[in-house]
């Protein structure tokens, strides 16, 4: 079996970031960009604990999916297996530069979060007590003061193969 895309990113050398991860094209013609949004260095750091990453797909997902401008492009935000981090999926083609003030508004988003998350009730979620909007306002405001805020080109570039 030919290894898929992400399984190639040198995961040795990996910073945290924000990384194009891929650019499809669907048959219809749209493109898809998916972004790496790197929160922990894989491998080296631990990985976001489960809880804190489930209430972050929820506030992220939730900010995404009513951006004034971005609402209509975006396709998916959801964690990552590794839990190193999230994936975003948006509709057009895009850098990582174009979607860093998005992420930055979204971190900022989680950081500042009070009150009850969206979606989290038996009704609405699988698994709505598995969350910690602590651990999410924590992660966000590490992510955003130590990453985000002063984006280099390595936090924007996946490392050579």
């Amino acid at each position: 079996m030919k290894k898929i895309a992400s399984f190639t990113v040198n995961h040795l050398n990996l910073l945290r970031g924000l990384y194009l991860s891929r650019r499809d094209v669907t048959p219809s013609g749209d493109v898809i960009s998916t972004f790496d949004v790197r929160m922990s260095e894989p491998n080296r750091q631990a990985p976001v604990d489960g809880a804190t990453l489930h209430a972050m797909e929820h506030l992220a997902a939730t900010f995404l999916r009513n951006h004034p401008v971005w609402a209509d492009r975006i396709v998916y935000w959801g964690p990552m297996g590794c839990r190193t981090g999230n994936y975003l999926l948006v509709s057009g083609d895009y850098t990582p530069r174009d979607l860093l003030p998005l992420v930055i508004e979204t971190m900022e988003f989680i950081a500042g979060f009070e009150g009850e998350i969206p979606g989290a009730s038996p009704r609405d979620c699988g698994n709505y007590s598995y969350m910690n909007l602590d651990n999410a306002r924590t992660e966000a405001r590490r992510y955003l003061d130590e990453v985000l805020l002063k984006a280099e080109d390595s936090n924007l570039n996946y490392p050579a193969v």
